[in-house]
């Protein structure tokens, strides 16, 4: 071996794997990583871990159980109890980041990532004018990135005029609207709990706006958790899942039609793998069916202070709670390495690296029916393990090596 390859070689090893974002998905890469000798830096862009979960409304629980959201290596306390509270799930992840010693540099953005000049390896450009040369990136970055509001017209006349506008991650509690008239807009999870903590805050008037009606499940049926579920039909073909999933909807779930909720005519898991959640029962239900929680139709525009409905109804509610969902916002950071399909997801994501850009993972990109949480630890694993054996394979000269 010549002296300069023997060079190389050891710039190359010092090169640590980089994680982009200091959530679940990025903290349990991390840690996985470690525990396989491989250097790990986190790169988080806010000052502490698990950001997007202290903006979280405050009545939100997880609706997988606490034994089965655990992330590699630590198990949560059993004090959680089995739905945990979002406060406890942030304190699990500063616990989470101690426990496992991990390395993690906050307020650092990181906005592109570029494959290394010297074509191994990869350069990511952040703030503050750094460079940092990676020997393989983990983007982390969440599913829950940037709030996304439909582009109503009229809406800046209704924010500036008598009506106030806030997207769902602005909404922490129901104190600020008791005894308003609030119309929350989109009914997936977060637009059906927030519906509820508003009847139950004091709201005078509560509407959600539903434009596609979901399917609803309960979140435990005699102690059978639905993640249980989810769980088990994950691998099966969607047909037969959307068949067995119609008599469970119906022995569960009472029929809302009479009150603007019609079971959907598309089957459970089909919808889940066009990206569509079911809605788990956090009260929604018992609200609709007694009216404290009116369903209409789905929000159009906005026009002299109304809101515009799709059936041509005008409503003028004191407060609009656009929960209207996000954008994973990856185009900015790697876009240009035509790695993201048409709806701007990754192509490919855990174990697997997209062939135009070895080296190059992503996780966390997905809503599953089997636990996010779940998906991001096992992803985590199959993510280390490849990196590992990728570096096996080349000598270590892709990744640094923690000492022994």
């Amino acid at each position: 071996m010549t002296d300069s390859t023997s060079a190389s070689t050891a710039r190359h090893a010092d090169r640590p794997v980089y994680v982009i974002g200091g959530g679940p998905g990025g903290l349990a890469a991390a840690q996985a990583l470690r525990a396989r000798g491989i250097r790990a830096v986190v790169l988080e862009k806010s000052d502490r871990v698990g950001a997007s979960w202290r903006r979280h409304y405050d009545r939100l629980r997880l609706h997988t159980t606490r034994r089965l959201s655990a992330l590699p290596g630590l198990p949560m306390p059993r004090r959680f109890g089995r739905w945990v509270a979002r406060e406890d799930v942030v304190r699990y992840l500063e616990k989470y980041a101690e426990h496992h010693r991990l390395e993690i540099v906050t307020g650092v953005e990181v906005s592109r990532v570029e494959p290394a000049p010297d074509g191994t390896g990869w350069l990511l450009r952040a703030s503050g004018g750094r460079e940092l040369t990676g020997g393989a990136v983990v983007v982390a970055t969440g599913h829950n990135h940037t709030p996304r509001v439909p582009d109503w017209s009229g809406r800046e006349t209704y924010q500036g005029g008598p009506g106030e506008f806030v997207h769902a991650r602005e909404y922490r509690n129901a104190e600020p609207y008791a005894g308003r008239d609030v119309l929350v807009v989109g009914v997936g999870n977060t637009g059906a709990e927030i519906a509820v903590d508003l009847v139950e805050g004091g709201a005078s008037r509560v509407r959600l706006s539903v434009r596609t009606a979901p399917h609803i499940v309960r979140r435990s049926t005699a102690g059978w958790a639905a993640q249980y579920t989810g769980v088990l039909v994950r691998r099966l073909p969607v047909r037969l899942v959307d068949v067995l999933a119609r008599p469970l909807a119906r022995l569960s779930v009472p029929d809302l039609s009479a009150h603007g909720l019609p079971r959907p005519r598309t089957g459970l898991y089909s919808r889940v793998e066009e990206g569509s959640i079911p809605v788990q029962d956090a009260g929604l239900v018992d609200a609709v069916r007694k009216g404290r929680v009116e369903i209409v139709a789905a929000v159009e525009g906005f026009e002299s202070g109304k809101v515009l409905l799709a059936d041509g109804t005008r409503i003028q509610p004191d407060a609009v709670v656009a929960a209207t969902g996000y954008v994973r916002a990856l185009e900015g950071l790697v876009g240009h390495l035509d790695v993201l399909d048409s709806r701007g997801r990754p192509v490919v994501r855990g174990r697997r690296t997209p062939k135009n850009a070895p080296g190059l993972y992503f996780t966390g990109f997905t809503n599953p029916i089997s636990g996010m949480l779940r998906e991001l630890a096992l992803d985590a694993e199959r993510i280390a393990g490849a990196i590992a054996k990728e570096s096996a394979r080349k000598g270590g000269r892709r990744v640094s090596r923690l000492p022994d």
